[in-house]
């Protein structure tokens, strides 16, 4: 109650309020919210410009113009779901929402050795992650917020569902959550540096990926399955997919891993670009040092 996070409450309340707005009217509200920020955020416009010039290069550059346009307003339509995810019940969205391959997970976790979820950093990922939950057991990994309450808040609330949110440093508690043969959110889709990384194609460009994915894979022996969500277009609502386990994976080559990794990711992105976090500096670390960044 120190007067230094009444801030942080303020913003909390607000969010706890907008969150009884109806869905439809939160969709309205938070294109209003990335059309502002498309405009009062050049930092992330540039970066988003650069990513989606460096990906989509068959595109016009009045079609990336409209693709960077309608990404801020996807992403703007994200943070209004942080609310719903964080204080709706999310059995209010379970009418508009349809699971697919649930019986992969089922088929994984027969095994006995858990499964890792391959997420990807996608607009919709704390309302999809929760609604996913509410029809699969799962714990998540995440980087946790520089505002400790802030955190605590998105924590508890990543937690209501018997799940437990792991610290994205906190391996042990990972490896032990899959001998526990439990569902874990997990993404790699970020530049996290050259540590423990190789530089594997995302959309044609060399792009640092992590390696752990394939360390955790052969220490525990659990199955790695891709996992997406998606705003439905045309219509109100929400899929989320469970897709098949990664076949020969891990193959021993961290470099063929990654590449695959990264493709399946690419895939998925794909089927809607508007919907993934392109302001992230996905290219920011370089093969070569010396050579002048993208950003």
């Amino acid at each position: 109650m120190h007067p230094r996070w009444w801030s942080t409450w303020l913003g909390i309340a607000l969010m706890w309020l907008l969150a009884r707005l109806p869905l439809r009217l939160q969709w309205w509200l938070g294109t209003g919210v990335g059309e502002l920020a498309y405009w009062l955020i050049p930092k992330r416009r540039h970066i988003t410009e650069v990513n989606i010039g460096l990906c989509f290069p068959e595109l016009s550059a009045a079609e990336q113009r409209a693709l960077v346009r309608h990404s801020f307003h996807s992403n703007g339509i994200g943070i209004m779901e942080i609310g719903l995810a964080w204080f709706r019940d999310p059995a209010a969205f379970q009418g508009v929402t349809t699971v697919h391959g649930l019986e992969h997970v089922h088929a994984a976790l027969a095994e006995g050795k858990g499964a890792l979820a391959l997420g990807g950093h996608y607009s919709s990922l704390d309302l999809c992650g929760i609604l996913a939950r509410c029809r699969v057991d799962a714990d998540v990994m995440q980087r946790d917020h520089n505002n400790p309450l802030l955190n605590a808040v998105m924590t508890r609330a990543r937690e209501r569902q018997d799940g437990i949110a792991l610290s994205a440093k906190d391996l042990r508690g990972l490896l032990r959550q899959l001998r526990n043969n439990r569902l874990v959110w997990y993404a790699t889709d970020q530049d996290y540096g050259r540590k423990d990384a190789v530089f594997a194609p995302f959309f044609g460009v060399p792009a640092a990926s992590i390696t752990t994915t394939s360390r955790i894979a052969a220490r525990s022996g659990c199955k790695v399955l891709p996992f997406s969500h998606f705003r439905r277009q045309g219509s109100l609502g929400y899929d989320i997919y469970f897709h098949p386990p990664l076949e020969n994976f891990p193959s021993g080559d961290d470099l063929a891993d990654a590449t695959l990794i990264n493709q399946v990711i690419e895939r998925e992105v794909r089927r809607h670009p508007e919907q993934y976090l392109w302001m992230h500096r996905r290219f920011k670390t370089r093969p070569d040092p010396q050579e002048p960044g993208f950003y």
